[in-house]
């Protein structure tokens, strides 16, 4: 393992994510090719762009992290929360990097199954499934964490039924409290996920569980995401970790032997770097419960957002440029339909803004205090509000950064604007900027069909 402060090594991790230029250079680079290449432009006004060297070099950080501070031979399974980025070609670019899924719906397991990940890289968390889904799990061998009581009984009658390869495991709720983010934090009293512990008899319950079934073999929790201290997700980790330690000594021997310790590493939406990295996490998680790492257990991995995030960009052409009260405003094609978080609660999910002009080019000039608004009818549609930016005019780009995760892969059909295609790119001075779609533009004719197009007459000739 190496030496040196967590400052060199947080700096280390960052520049191993600088080839051949860093993201910034990178992003640049797109932007103007996709420009003058016609990807966007007046008549495909909006587009997502994914980097795919940042892609590949971020989950080389992740495998690199875990091994550091696992011994070898241990197993690992980095498995990408699919509903962070549920799109097929990264999920397969993902997969080509050593990284599973983690699939929370039958559309979800169907992506994975799609891109070619393996059942033995797969697990199944969801709060409801049903009982087709998880016999569809077992039979294909699919790792699968039970959410309560019920849904363990079911498990319970599959298992009777018929043997299964698939590993299977209690979700629970180790009760840590919430990170600033409400709504994303998984460990408070009274959440929707997994067994809480700290209710009355649940503990005694769930190493019970596990001495009546020998065949529950792991251990699952996941405190958060977004907004989670790093200490909070220890510590959740810590509790999980006491649990196993607990049920294998009552059991007397090791029936627990992989804990799933989930995902949740926050994104710093402030900058270009990927902070906190997952070596500052993986030497927390060492220091704070370093049993977890001598071998007798296998991980398991859930992070999406911090895989994806920082290497999505959605483009958006300025369509207008205007002024309301003496502010200028910047009418863009990117709005709530690809940003549904930001516009709906922009004080918990800013974003970055980028100004490029009319050619691709990074924008100079002034700064200016100005909106960045979005297409969609309600005032509230706003990209950034009193943003400081070289201003934009009418026939530039705006740029919003950090998209790739929960942005332009999930669309909000408002309005019935279309979802934009997104494209992959690879960027560097030897070869210029190549693109691949990832996923073609939505037509006019898909969202007549998606809003019941071949029913037209269902309600005035059928009934």
């Amino acid at each position: 393992m190496g030496e040196g402060t967590e400052h060199e090594n947080e700096e280390n991790e960052r520049h191993k994510q600088d080839e051949p230029h860093d993201a910034g250079a990178r992003r640049d680079d797109a932007v103007r090719a996709a420009v003058e290449q016609g990807i966007v432009g007046p008549g495909n006004p909006i587009i997502g762009l994914l980097d795919v060297v940042g892609i590949r070099a971020t989950a080389t950080a992740l495998r690199d992290a875990f091994d550091q501070v696992t011994p070898a031979g241990t197993p690992v399974l980095h498995a990408f929360a699919v509903k962070a980025t549920p799109l097929v070609p990264v999920l397969r670019l993902l997969a080509a990097c050593g990284i599973g899924a983690e699939v929370a719906s039958p559309g979800e397991l169907a992506l994975a199954r799609a891109a070619g990940i393996p059942p033995d890289h797969t697990v199944l968390d969801s709060p409801a499934k049903t009982l087709d889904e998880l016999r569809e799990a077992l039979a294909l061998g699919i790792a699968v964490n039970a959410d309560n009581p019920q849904e363990l009984s079911r498990i319970d009658e599959l298992v009777a039924s018929g043997p299964t390869a698939s590993p299977l495991g209690l979700r629970v709720n180790p009760g840590v409290g919430r990170g600033s983010i409400e709504a994303l934090s998984t460990a408070t009293a009274t959440s929707k996920f997994g067994v809480a512990l700290l209710d009355e008899g649940a503990r005694a319950w769930v190493v019970r569980a596990y001495l009546d079934r020998p065949w529950l073999t792991r251990l699952h929790a996941h405190s958060g995401s977004q907004g989670l201290p790093l200490e909070l997700m220890a510590r959740g980790v810590r509790t999980t970790y006491e649990l196993a330690e607990e049920i294998n000594a009552k059991a007397g021997r090791r029936q627990i032997d992989t804990i799933d310790i989930g995902g949740g590493l926050p994104v710093d939406f402030t900058t270009d770097d990927p902070t906190p990295a997952y070596g500052t996490y993986a030497r927390l998680l060492r220091r704070e419960v370093p049993g977890l790492f001598d071998g007798r257990y296998g991980l398991v991995t859930e992070f999406g957002r911090s895989l994806l995030a920082k290497h999505g960009t959605v483009l958006a052409r300025v369509e207008y440029a205007k002024s309301s009260g003496g502010r200028p405003i910047a009418v863009t094609h990117a709005g709530v339909q690809v940003a549904t978080r930001t516009v709906y609660a922009p004080e918990l999910w800013p974003l970055r803004i980028a100004a490029y002009d009319a050619k691709g080019r990074p924008k100079n000039g002034p700064d200016v205090i100005q909106d960045i608004a979005g297409p969609a009818c309600f005032a509230g549609d706003l990209l950034a509000t009193n943003r400081s930016l070289p201003l934009l005019e009418q026939s530039d780009y705006a740029a919003a950064l950090d998209t790739g995760a929960y942005y332009f892969a999930h669309h909000y059909a408002y309005n019935s604007l279309a979802r934009p295609g997104i494209y992959g790119f690879t960027a560097d001075a030897g070869r210029g900027v190549r693109f691949a779609v990832v996923r073609t533009p939505q037509t006019l004719d898909e969202i007549v069909a998606e809003s019941g197009g071949a029913h037209a007459e269902a309600l005035t000739d059928g009934l």
